[in-house]
């Protein structure tokens, strides 16, 4: 089959499966950002999804395509590495007009593999956090330090820790620096992108990944200087 067979099949692949994982980040920030106003209303997100047949599905669709990207793209790096040979060490100091823009986008372009593995390691320690400690426990019926649909407790906890709201924090920018290449990259590999759309989508990309990484990058910095609200104060429980 040419889309596994073939170098530009893999890089179709790789264009879809990123557009797809793209779009549920966008899901994934918006459902976060609405813990900013309410923790009643991001735990009932939370139950509504919670261990439920249809997020369980969706969660495992998820995951193929997590898995799939990941595995072209390790497998893509390194037939890019063998073709370019010794090519790969030399180091281009030219800059466009876009400045400090191109210097960025060249920089991504060549580390994806440290940028992939940055990720790998965030991921992880994302899926600990959360996923283990509510879909898996759910299903499993582990017991927890919190309840398994209580998504904004787990928010609280988790980025209550500075070492993890830092370690977050680098995890958005590996993830910036992926999806603004990895963007107008795809749209590129689609066909999508011409001679003129190419500088377009490439402004596109950026404005976008921009916007969605501060969106979780918000997140983390309210609750990790306590400026979220919290589920007592809703609830009248303040004391005032």
């Amino acid at each position: 089959m040419w889309l596994i067979n073939s170098s530009i099949g893999r890089k179709v692949v790789m264009a879809v499966t990123g557009i797809a994982l793209i779009l549920f980040l966008t899901f994934h920030c918006t459902m976060n950002i609405v813990a900013l106003f309410s923790g009643e209303a991001y735990n009932m997100i939370c139950e509504m999804l919670g261990a439920n047949w249809y997020a369980v599905v969706a969660t495992l669709g998820l995951a193929a395509l997590a898995v799939c990207h990941i595995v072209f793209a390790f497998i893509l790096t390194a037939q890019n590495r063998s073709a370019r040979g010794e090519s790969r060490y030399e180091v281009s100091t030219e800059v466009n007009s876009n400045g400090l823009l191109d210097v960025a986008e060249r920089w991504a372009s060549s580390n994806m593999l440290v940028l992939g593995l940055i990720i790998l390691i965030g991921l992880g320690i994302h899926l600990f956090n959360f996923w283990y400690n509510m879909m898996w426990a759910e299903i499993v019926g582990m017991p927890t330090k919190l309840s398994p649909s209580d998504g904004f407790g787990w928010i609280q906890e988790t980025f209550s820790n500075p070492w993890f709201a830092g370690l977050y924090l680098v995890w958005f920018c590996a993830i910036w620096f992926h999806l603004a290449h990895g963007f107008w990259s795809a749209m590129q590999t689609l066909g999508i992108s011409g001679k003129i759309w190419q500088k377009r989508w490439n402004c596109i990309g950026l404005i976008y990944v921009t916007l969605l990484m501060l969106g979780f990058t918000v997140v983390v910095l309210s609750f990790a200087f306590g400026c979220a609200p919290s589920l007592c104060c809703q609830a009248g429980a303040c004391g005032m």
